[in-house]
């Protein structure tokens, strides 16, 4: 049966709903709708193999219908969400008609890509030019006042942190506690109905379809945060919504790769289509511009491990109807090699942790120029030549971890509000507290902080790749040093719009600065120099102005500069110097010759203008500078 043509889920008509759905190791399997008076009409499926057919005649948008399933490991009290159900309230399923998008995908290429990650409740729960009845909501983010503030930094992109309906892990209702991120999908086609300001009636996917209608209009793309390496359903024996209903032990691999107790099988055909057809429907039906695979590993992994060319990875990348959508690989997982940054075949992306770790090392005063160089370039060393830089999305803050803001002001963790013992989270930050631990009224201490912060943007910002910004950074959003902050819908996560932003005007000018700069956007990797009198596409300079050859500075030498040839790469421009100096001293590069004039100085956001054979660097500071003709 293959994954490429076969479907699987609700299709409504004028004469009612038709549904196949996978339930392997199921005797009986009910189609159960809820009346008008309030009662529940079962009947029983058609058995197809491992598929169950019917049909539910004078069903119309807005039925509510679900599933029972009989059999030795199944339980037919537990009333079962379609996992491809187009929305859901509660425990039903709703049926809705499939409508073409009113939203054509907007293929930005990946080269002129800048990305947003949000969470749709948080960015605008507090914003004061949205209603307040919309706010946190599909319409909160469709507003022209939320919609105002992404045009205004300059992002290209909004990627949303998962919407698939998803419920809340047994453990956390057992501790009172919400999953606020969201990753424990249980329909994989459904919009999550508690984002919907319209409500839970099956309205919720004209709402998501009319908000990436709106951001479409503004030239953002939409990206996705999908799960489908497990569900919401925890280990054997714990809660049925969905897939653990249909099939006990069938979904699920026998070893955990993900931390869950019910890590999906990407070897199992019911999986792959499920995938499959979730991707399609979400691209089809709404007009979503890619995906971002959560523990992407785990959709690569057979019996003897992780496979860059497993079938559903390949069947993914070569599906006519995804064609063009932007495929962004979250390059690891818990299990037996788990971490694969540089392992994914095109045409994936893949969040780039390597450059992570290291453009944090740097900016805590712990990494050397050498490493720094190769991040900036693109990471060489990690992705083949034939993906190139724009293999690499690159980021040095995530949902998952500090925020920038925590990220300069703790050393440690601090998730003792999770309820867990402070056990939770990653133990190994690359952060530094710029000398007090959270909270001061220390001015230098602050002033160090925002220099560090803004140092890493303007590192972000103009190194190879498809840079990604987490939302509220430029505001200085602190989750007051949680860095798991995974079960608080609280002020703690949300964007908070009361003050100015931490950074000023610093996003929105790096971000217009890298687009006018071909040398910073480039499609292929950079070409250092080969010492023999030819043009090269970056020159890297030393203190003293000299090109760095084979012999790298020593690590207690913290200025460095990358000097772009204009004649080289894509589009013929100006040449381009960005002097980093991720040093708590000030420091000083003698300049090339040429005309050097500042377009940006990270620390003091006044200077510009032309300089002499030198510039001075402040602590902590990045500078661009233009070679004028």
């Amino acid at each position: 049966m293959s994954t490429a043509t076969t479907t699987i889920g609700p299709w409504l008509d004028a004469e009612g709903l038709s549904l196949t759905v996978a339930a392997p190791a199921a005797d009986v399997v009910e189609l159960c709708v809820l009346t008008a008076d309030g009662r529940e009409r079962r009947q029983r499926l058609d058995r197809a193999g491992e598929l169950w057919t019917g049909r539910a005649d004078g069903a119309r948008a807005g039925t509510r219908y679900g599933l029972r399933t009989h059999g030795p490991a199944h339980d037919p009290g537990v009333l079962l969400v379609d996992p491809l159900a187009r929305a859901v309230d509660g425990r039903w399923s709703i049926a809705v008609a499939d409508l073409p998008t009113t939203s054509a995908p907007l293929r930005r290429p990946w080269r002129d890509t800048v990305i947003y990650e949000a969470h749709v409740r948080g960015l605008t729960r507090l914003h004061p030019g949205v209603p307040p009845a919309l706010r946190g909501t599909y319409a909160g983010l469709g507003h022209p006042a939320a919609i105002a503030e992404l045009t205004r930094l300059g992002v290209t992109a909004i990627e949303l942190l998962p919407v698939f309906e998803f419920r809340d892990e047994q453990h956390l209702r057992e501790l009172g506690r919400h999953n606020y991120w969201g990753y424990s999908p249980i329909a994989f086609c459904a919009p999550h109905a508690a984002y919907a300001a319209s409500g839970r009636g099956g309205s919720q996917v004209d709402e998501f379809r009319a908000m990436v209608a709106s951001l479409h209009a503004a030239g953002i793309e939409v990206l996705l945060d999908v799960v489908f390496n497990h569900t919401a359903e925890g280990a054997p024996g714990a809660d049925a919504w969905s897939l653990r209903g249909l099939g006990p032990e069938a979904f699920f691999r026998q070893h955990d790769v993900t931390g869950t107790g019910n890590s999906l099988d990407a070897t199992n055909p019911h999986v792959q289509r499920l995938v499959l057809d979730s991707l399609r429907h979400w691209a089809t039906a709404f007009g979503v511009d890619g995906f971002r695979f959560d523990l992407a590993v785990t959709l690569g992994r057979d019996d003897e491990g992780f496979d860059p060319h497993h079938p559903l990875l390949a069947a993914i990348a070569e599906d006519p109807v995804l064609a063009g959508t932007k495929l962004i690989a979250e390059p690891w997982d818990v299990g037996p090699g788990g971490y694969q940054v540089g392992g994914f075949p095109a045409p994936f992306a893949e969040w780039n942790g390597i450059y992570r770790d290291a453009v944090r090392d740097v900016w805590r005063g712990r990494s050397t120029t050498a490493e720094l160089a190769r991040a900036v370039a693109g990471s060489s060393d990690t992705f083949p030549a034939s993906r190139g830089p724009l293999a690499g999305v690159t980021f040095v803050t995530a949902h998952d971890g500090f925020t920038l803001h925590d990220l300069v002001s703790y050393d440690a963790k601090h998730n003792e509000a999770n309820g867990e013992g402070n056990r939770d989270g990653d133990d190994h930050n690359r952060s530094w507290n710029s000398g007090v631990e959270g909270p001061t009224d220390d001015a230098e201490v602050a002033e160090l902080r925002r220099r560090r912060a803004a140092g890493l943007l303007a590192t972000l910002l103009t190194s190879q790749g498809v840079p990604m910004l987490l939302a509220g950074d430029e505001r200085g959003r602190t989750q007051h040093g949680n860095n798991n902050a995974y079960c608080h819908d609280t002020p703690r996560t949300w964007v908070h719009w009361d003050d100015e932003p931490w950074l000023g005007e610093l996003v929105p000018r790096l971000i217009a600065l890298r687009a006018g700069q071909p040398v910073l956007r480039r499609t292929t990797f950079l070409d250092g120099d080969r010492g023999d009198g030819e043009p090269v596409d970056v020159r890297w300079l030393g203190p003293d102005g000299r090109v760095l050859g084979d012999a790298w500075q020593p690590p207690e030498v913290r200025t460095l500069g990358a000097l772009y040839d204009g004649r080289c790469g894509d589009e013929p421009t100006s040449s381009l110097l960005v002097a980093y100096h991720a040093d708590g001293e000030p420091g000083r590069l003698v300049l090339p010759p040429g005309r050097f004039t500042i377009l940006l100085d990270s620390a003091d956001p006044g200077r510009t203008g032309p300089v002499g054979e030198s510039i001075e660097l402040d602590p902590w500071s990045v500078v661009i500078l233009r070679d004028e003709p």
